[in-house]
């Protein structure tokens, strides 16, 4: 299919063909007809992209603060790596979109082919000829209302929500300042509701759009006398309600709203415009109420309502995202709302680059709603699009799942190794085909059977949510391939079970990324410890740092928890480091009642083995970050060795300190090693008993957590 790319790191804008978006459990798949082009966001983003690393860093202080943090945290090279995996990214455009409903799974049935739907998102309701999109950011368009018109029902809900925030009664007198689409839209809105409204922007041909479409009285900020005009058009009261719609630097908006507002009058922020608010004279003696519009309504950036489905209860949150996009829709039905005098342009999704070009000014034309139209082709639904040629030779990889960690970590190694990058799944067609340009995969696709049913392809990596990790590696296994799947292997008991069950019928190598145990420092220490056959005591300490409520590995139906999807590392090198099984394992959380924080986050596990080893791992994630992220301690026979955060280490033995100063975590090592054993066969590189017993052995911590009892540890036979 095609869509409208820009290339984050060179800024280049043009259409290209991507994969498919593929359909997944709460989305609905849309065939676009219109995607409404937002000129004011739109243009802020384009221009962020086409400037320069300096420019990039100006206008986002805040991704320059993190990048800082995570040079302490994990070094220079690898944080410089990661920058340049993010730069050199393909980012979708749009967020408005209207069309028909190809297929849903929407959890609530609402959806069926053929529906005419409008829709929301960056990154879902995108310009392209279909999107997949969560389903409460769908809505259906009224049998009365054109493909045309429901494209503007994002930025109407935008407006509607700025309007609710204004909370404007019948008669009062509202003031809108800027003019542009969104302030278009507004003003049409509070003149639905039966205010008197008056508009103010520096262009006068919106002012002159303005005064014959939407609003009693419309000037031009550059006039003289504005607040006289403003004056007597409220009687000398002052507004009773303020919406500031235009987007600017200046601090001219709000300054211009205080003065115009009556005395405990609101002004309401729905544009990006700056906000130094002035204490005096008119904030503070006329008591102003100054409030925040957030885009489109509640809902909006909580993933549990965006991306999970969950809706709020109607009769607790009368107005949502969703809910806001449905009311605009009934206005455009009732012909309460007029945007067919906004629309000054249409282009074909193959002419998008000269829309572009009006957007951001490198060709004068007078314009306000742009609009970008697809047609009908049998063509775009395909799934997989060809990106390169490439060559056979022995190993043939596959990626399914292909995120920063992937293109940081998993794939330069692969590549590295000479082995054929052949095929990149991913869920968004544009990441795929981000992915294989810039690595030289020579398909790109959003449907992992493409993979799957692949005879050349021999070897599949699974870098996908942990949720899908048994299901898919269960799949891959009995379809003849080898496997490199992320850990954790699994996040439940079903799970587990499915992966044991294939792997008795597969001939493939299963290998899961507990990448610790290759580092050369664990190596090293291995070595030291190896002949002494005593037990082993393990002290390893790790400051995580605290991961948010709402992040999808906190959710346990998706990535499982932390001691899941993240603490099995730490089981899996106790167990390398004590050459032994688990038997028992005891977790002990903090109690918190504070609401930010995940108790089970900040914990102590203690793990026996088999051998009379013992592991303590205690994870925190209430530390600060200026303190290293890992030390792990190794005592075995009057020998000890030391791992500081996978940058140095050091051997005690015989009286004498013996310093390693290694850096890494294993991640190359482990990679060329799975593709070693690939090619030139032999036994697995962790063993099917290991891999099920670390994942047993983070279920059975939960259920400890839960109980407060050790869990015995049982492989299944």
């Amino acid at each position: 299919m095609k869509q409208l790319i820009q290339n984050f790191k060179t800024g280049e804008l043009y259409v290209d063909e991507v994969p498919l978006p593929s359909l997944t459990e709460g989305m609905v798949l849309v065939e676009n007809k219109f995607s409404l082009i937002s000129a004011g966001t739109e243009r802020g983003t384009v221009k962020v992209a086409q400037a320069s690393l300096l420019g990039k860093a100006k206008q986002r202080p805040d991704l320059v603060a993190q990048v800082l943090r995570n040079i302490r945290k994990e070094g220079f090279a690898a944080t410089i790596k990661k920058v340049q995996t993010k730069l050199d990214s393909l980012k979708a455009l749009g967020y408005s979109t209207s069309g028909v409903v190809m297929a849903s799974m929407d959890k609530n049935g609402q959806f069926k082919p053929g529906d005419r739907v409008a829709c929301a998102g960056q990154d879902y309701a995108s310009h392209a000829e279909i999107v997949s999109v969560p389903q409460n950011l769908v809505a259906k368009i009224p049998d009365n209302v054109t493909f045309e018109a429901a494209s503007f029902t994002t930025l109407g809900a935008i407006a509607l929500q700025g309007v609710r925030q204004a909370n404007p009664a019948l008669g009062e007198q509202v003031c809108v300042i800027g003019l542009g689409l969104l302030g278009q839209l507004t003003c049409q809105l509070l003149r639905a509701n039966g205010c008197q409204v008056l508009g103010i922007d520096l262009s006068q041909r919106l002012v002159d759009l303005a005064s014959t479409l939407s609003v009693d009285k419309a000037i031009n900020r550059n006039e003289s006398d504005v607040i006289k005009i403003c004056d007597s058009f409220t009687k000398g009261q002052g507004f009773d309600s303020v919406i500031i719609t235009a987007a600017a630097p200046s601090n001219d908006p709000i300054e211009l709203a205080a003065e115009v507002a009556r005395k405990k009058g609101k002004v309401i922020i729905v544009g990006a415009v700056k906000m130094d608010v002035p204490r005096d004279p008119h904030f503070y003696r006329k008591e102003l109420e100054l409030l925040m519009s957030c885009s489109y309504g509640p809902g909006r950036y909580d993933t549990v309502y965006e991306e999970d489905g969950h809706d709020y209860p109607f009769a607790y949150v009368r107005w949502t995202e969703q809910r806001n996009m449905q009311a605009f829709l009934q206005l455009l039905s009732k012909g309460r709302i007029n945007v067919e005098g906004l629309i000054t342009h249409t282009f074909e999704i193959d002419e998008a680059e000269k829309a572009y070009d009006i957007v951001l000014g490198n060709v004068q034309e007078p314009h306000i709603g742009i609009l970008l139209r697809y047609a009908a082709n049998e063509y775009k639904k395909n799934t997989k699009v060809a990106v390169a040629s490439i060559n056979v030779k022995d190993i043939h990889v596959g990626f399914i799942g292909a995120g920063s960690f992937a293109q940081s970590y998993l794939i330069p190694p692969v590549k590295e190794s000479g082995a054929v990058l052949d095929t990149v799944v991913t869920t968004r067609g544009i990441t795929s085909k981000n992915v294989a340009q810039k690595f030289g995969f020579g398909f790109a696709s959003s449907d992992h059977r493409d993979i799957l049913s692949n005879q050349k392809i021999n070897t599949v990596f699974i870098a996908t949510p942990h949720n899908s990790h048994a299901s898919l590696t269960a799949e891959a296994l009995l379809a003849g391939k080898h496997v490199f799947v992320e850990k954790p292997l699994a996040i439940d008991y079903a799970g587990l079970n499915q992966v044991i069950e294939a792997s008795g019928k597969a001939k493939g190598q299963l290998m899961v990324g507990f990448n610790r145990r290759f580092s050369r420092l664990a190596k090293e220490i291995k070595s030291a410890i190896i002949n002494i056959g005593e037990p082993t005591l393990m002290n390893f300490r790790v400051n995580a740092g605290a991961l948010p409520r709402e992040h999808w590995i906190q959710k346990p139906e998706i990535g499982g928890g932390r001691i899941i999807g993240e603490m099995c590392h730490f089981i899996d090198l106790m167990q390398y480091f004590s050459g032994a099984l688990p038997v028992r394992v005891f977790a002990e959380s903090i109690a918190t009642d504070n609401a930010k924080e995940v108790g089970q986050d900040t914990i102590s596990i203690t793990v026996k083995f088999q051998n009379g080893s013992v592991g303590n791992l205690v994870y925190v994630a209430n530390g600060d970050t200026s303190l290293p992220k890992e030390r792990l301690e190794i005592f075995c026979g009057g020998t000890a060795g030391l791992i500081n955060d996978f940058r140095s280490g050091s051997i005690f033995a015989s009286g004498k300190e013996s310093k390693l100063k290694v850096e890494g975590k294993g991640h190359q090592e482990e990679v060329a090693a799975f593709l070693d054993k690939v090619k030139n066969g032999g036994g697995p590189l962790i063993s099917l008993e290991s891999i099920v017993a670390t994942t047993l052995t983070c279920i059975k911590a939960t259920e400890s957590l839960s109980t407060g009892l050790p869990q015995s540890i049982e492989l299944p036979s």
